[in-house]
Parts: structure tokens; sequence; C-alpha cells
């Protein structure tokens, strides 16, 4: 695979004859999806359709379908869902809801989805992640991002576990500001990276945009010392993209983002805003790299065809435990 080093994003629900040609030219690994592209499921089949046919494979297409305030597909076409903070039940629960958006999700031909987050709360999470975490302790977070990545695989879609390698002491919005962790490095082997051990095994990851000053001065996305603890401490073999690398979080241009974050050691630029202008610089980074590549094909190799299962079934089932007083 000689694709480019990164995944972009389109401006609307239709592909534009530039957009197409673009991509046809850049190849990128694959494509994201966001509200702004989402109408109907019978325009959102078609767009996933033209973004493929672009760089004439079927490249990776991936969405944040989390549920509660992060979903791009939403009502009257789509489930409405909780937070998952607001989630009742346990592991089950979270194997129901995630196998269920995993169908809607392949329904129209998206295969990734950025989810589990195994970022565990605490009382001063910012809001902009608190209530889309799991918990607030080691072990629900752990079981419940092993239920989410195991429903999600069982309806044929990668799961994106994020964000490496914890996002949960974070007190401002990356988005908008970098957030700096003040917690040693004993405290967030113990507890923050604790969850992303025992998800190692999955495909896919995403990094988080936070300093994290026991280990370096540098946001995690463009620290070879955080990638190293990724890759050797919490144990992560597979495909690694940077969270959006246009997220004021970082410095710099998106091409000079992208740029910090390849010689980081990640192996996949994230380019969310659809700017055909920024795109094209961040396409100048070129292809992947051979040892991203593997990945890549590994990651690629685990997309899987959805288990054959009875989604009403499913649904009864996921109502059920949700009407039980906790």
């Amino acid at each position: 695979m000689a694709a480019g080093a990164y995944i972009f994003g389109c401006k609307g629900p239709l592909l534009s004859p530039d957009e197409a040609a673009f991509f046809r030219q850049a190849d990128p690994f694959g494509f994201t999806l966001f509200a702004r592209n989402i109408k109907t499921p019978q325009q959102v089949s078609r767009l996933t359709g033209e973004l493929r046919a672009a760089v004439g494979r079927d490249a990776l297409i991936f969405i944040d379908q989390e549920g509660g305030r992060v979903a791009r597909m939403r009502a009257p076409h789509w489930r409405q869902w909780s937070a998952p903070m607001d989630q009742a039940g346990g592991a089950r629960a979270f194997w129901l809801r995630y196998r269920i958006i995993a169908a809607e999700l392949r329904a129209v031909g998206i295969d990734a989805n950025c989810a589990p987050l195994a970022d565990i709360a605490d009382p001063h999470t910012h809001a902009v992640l608190r209530n889309r975490c799991y918990g607030s302790d080691v072990r629900t977070v752990t079981t419940r991002a092993q239920a989410v990545a195991q429903g999600l695989m069982a309806g044929g879609v990668l799961p994106v576990l994020k964000h490496m390698p914890g996002h949960g002491r974070a007190r401002r919005d990356s988005h908008l500001d970098l957030p700096r962790v003040a917690a040693s490095s004993h405290a967030l082997y113990d507890r923050d990276f604790a969850p992303f051990r025992a998800l190692a095994h999955l495909p896919i990851a995403m990094t988080a945009h936070l300093v994290f000053s026991a280990y370096d001065s540098l946001p995690a996305t463009h620290s070879p010392v955080m990638i190293d603890v990724i890759r050797d401490h919490i144990g992560f073999a597979g495909l690694l993209l940077t969270d959006d690398i246009s997220m004021q979080a970082l410095s710099g241009t998106v091409a000079e983002r992208g740029q910090a974050a390849l010689g980081a050691g990640c192996d996949i630029v994230l380019h969310c805003n659809g700017d055909l202008a920024e795109m094209a610089a961040v396409a100048a980074l070129g292809p992947m790299r051979v040892q991203s590549r593997r990945r890549a094909e590994a990651a690629l190799d685990a997309r899987k065809a959805p288990d054959l299962v009875d989604i009403d079934a499913l649904q009864a089932e996921f109502d059920a435990i949700s009407a039980r007083p906790n």
C-alpha cells in the first residue's frame, strides 16, 4: 500500500469535482465524516461510494459515532443515545449499544468508528470530555471499553482506541488550548495508562494532544518520548493516528503539525475540516513509511464482515437493560 500518510474529510454532503480530483491525486489512506457530511442514509451511502471511487480502492471511512453529544449521525434517520457516562448497565449494555451502532454505520458504508474511549474521568475532567468517558476507575473503563471494541468488531467496524495515552486528567479543551498534565509517571502508569494496556491489541488508536510533564514538554502527538511510551510502556503495536491536526492545542501550520507528528512516530495524520488548501499542504507529507504501511495492512486485515444478528432483538435486550433501576 502506497497511500498517503493522512486521512482527510470533505466539505459537505456531496463530493465536489475538485475534491474528487484532489483525492484521486493525493490518495489518502482513508476518509473521515462529520455532521456536515450527513443528511440521509441514501446520501451517505452515495458519498462513501464516491470517496472510495476517487481513490480506486476500498478505503477505510471513519466517523465519531460515540452516541450522546458526539454523534455525527442523528435522528430521525439514526438512533439517539445517552452520553456514555450516563449509560445504564455494564459491559453487556455497552456491547449491545455499539453492535447496534456498527450496524447503522455499515449500512451506509462506514467501517471505522473513533471509539472506544479508554480515558478515565475524574471530578475535574474538562466538560468537553467528561460525560463521553465510560467511568472513573480503571476496572469499569477497561471492561466497558473492551465491550465497545468487541461490539464494533462483531458488526464489521474497526474500533479506534482513544485518546492515547490518556486524556482524563485534562483540565482544558484541546480543541482550543493545550492541556498540561502534572501527574507523576507512576500515577499515570498505574491509572491512566492501564486501560490502554488492556486494549493494546486493537488495530488502530489515536493520540491525545496533551503535555505530560513527567515525560516531556511537547504534546504527546508531537513527542517521540510519548510515542515510545505508547509503543513500549503501553505495548500498542497497531496503526497510530493523530487526533485532528487542526485542533488548536498544536502550534504551527498544518503541514508543520503533521510533519512533527510523523517525525515523532505517528503513522497517520488526521485532518478533518475539509479545507482543500490545508489538505494540499498535508498531502505534501507524502506516502506512509514502510513500517506504517505494514501496520495499515494489518489494520485492514482486521476488517471483517459483520456477524449475522437480529438487530431488533438486540435493541429489545438493550432497552430492557436500560430500563432496570441502577
